[in-house]
């Protein structure tokens, strides 16, 4: 123990090496303070977690003792800046290292081994090498009430500081390893959301809700009605944070607005008569389990919920916003890149350049066909990299879903209008199919697309 302490580098490198970064940011986090009195604040309260990390190093104590350390480390932190919690990452990914000497030992012997027995011992010495503190000190905040979503949260602020901090990496990958475990699909509980939910539950659904906003309670109250649905995965350690939650409408045939689904006037319909199912909300809050996969999961539960229920239902299809449309078009159109024929390109140009465009019908409606070339190709071939550009597409075709139908001026909101122009589209999700769509996708990136959407490219 004393060895692996002694190896560790000193912590306060991790300052230096951070310095630089933290000093170009300091002005704006801390904006009305010199860099002296930053760089004494910070200081400090190194000063004051460094030797609260010591003791967890050393295991000092009981449990008593690890959940108070655990307490005043995460009080720290929550007091400090984004720059000073970087810069306690940091400190914590030297503090609790694996030892090198270890490490290199264990790697030589893998080297070396003659047979399949010494290999077998070579790596089972070099699994205890890697075993490094970081994940057992972790784990210390499992003894907080809010331990769990201090951790989700910390998540959070090391995504955010990786791109000026990469030496962070590494704290991630551990950090990643746990929460996926504990975040295990067996370990959620699927809950519908009602109004008449915990009302606690209700306001960060309300503050949470990222699609299309919800204006008030009774707009609320609209989409928790008979005819509507809510689910939400939860953890037994958060029991009143959804992790992400769908919102549905129960409808005879698919809308083609998402104005109208969400009319607060519009009549109640009678959830038995129904034959689609159609999401037109998913909503990942916590910002710290982004990339930890809960959607695919969520929707083919809500599915077998929904078919249990209402069986009735034959169709279960999202409509579904193109976030990245407009700003991929307008520099596409910038660039005068060869997406339809010249005319086409310069007549919807010189269109879309008018603020007017939606409100005259007639004018609008000569943009119809051609947008709706552009949504379909910008859907089934624009790709970044082996994926498709627009992140909604992935998620649905990388959960198995097809690409059913392009709606043509279906969110005329500012944000609608915004991100894609008023375009949205339908994924479908067929129960026999999506394993299938599900793997040609995840093999060879293949998009299942239905005859009408793949006729726009024709």
């Amino acid at each position: 123990m004393n060895e692996a302490i002694s190896s560790t580098p000193n912590p306060l490198s991790a300052f230096e090496r951070l310095r630089h970064w933290w000093q170009r940011l300091a002005a704006a986090v801390l904006p009305g303070a010199s860099e002296s009195e930053t760089d004494h604040a910070t200081s400090r309260l190194l000063g004051k977690v460094k030797p609260l990390l010591e003791e967890s190093r050393a295991q000092r104590g009981g449990e008593i003792s690890a959940r108070d350390r655990a307490e005043r480390i995460a009080s720290i932190y929550r007091g400090a800046s984004l720059v000073q919690r970087a810069m306690m990452l940091d400190l914590i990914t030297h503090e609790f290292a694996p030892n090198r000497d270890e490490l290199e030992t264990a790697i030589v012997a893998i080297q070396a081994a003659a047979d399949d027995a010494e290999l077998s011992r070579a790596e089972a010495r070099l699994r205890v090498a890697l075993n490094a503190p970081r994940a057992k000190f972790f784990t210390q905040f499992n003894l907080l009430p809010e331990g769990v979503k201090f951790l989700v949260d910390l998540r959070a602020d090391l995504l955010e500081a990786l791109p000026q901090a990469p030496a962070l990496e590494v704290l991630k990958v551990e950090l990643d390893g746990l929460l996926e475990s504990w975040f295990d699909p067996g370990f959620l509980e699927l809950r519908r959301i009602t109004w008449y939910s915990p009302a606690l539950v209700l306001e960060k659904l309300i503050a949470y809700e990222a699609v299309h906003p919800i204006q008030s309670w009774n707009d609320l109250r609209n989409r928790l009605d008979t005819d509507r649905r809510c689910y939400a995965f939860f953890h037994p350690r958060l029991p009143n944070e959804p992790l992400i939650f769908v919102e549905i409408a129960l409808t005879r045939g698919l809308p083609g607005s998402v104005q109208l689904l969400l009319d607060q006037g519009a009549p109640v319909q009678d959830p038995q008569t129904a034959d689609t199912a159609v999401f037109y909300s998913i909503s990942n809050p916590q910002k710290g389990l982004r990339g930890v996969s809960l959607g695919n999961l969520l929707l083919k539960r809500v599915i077998e919920d929904l078919r249990h229920d209402l069986p009735r239902l034959g169709v279960f299809a999202t409509l579904s916003p193109l976030p990245g449309f407009r700003k991929w078009l307008d520099q596409a159109l910038a660039e005068k890149r060869a997406l339809l024929p010249a005319v086409e390109v310069g007549t919807i140009a010189a269109a879309l350049a008018r603020p007017d465009w939606p409100a005259d019908a007639r004018f609008s409606e000569t943009l119809r066909e051609p947008m709706e070339k552009l949504a379909a190709r910008y859907l089934l071939q624009e790709k970044s990299g082996p994926h498709p550009l627009d992140p909604v597409a992935h998620f649905h075709l990388n959960n198995g879903a097809l690409v059913s139908r392009i709606y043509w001026l279906a969110d005329t909101s500012t944000h609608g209008m915004e991100q894609s122009y008023g375009m949205m589209v339908s994924y479908r999700y067929e129960p026999s199919d999506v394993e299938k769509n599900h793997e040609r996708f995840q093999h060879d990136g293949h998009i299942v697309a239905a005859r009408r959407v793949t006729r726009l490219l024709d």
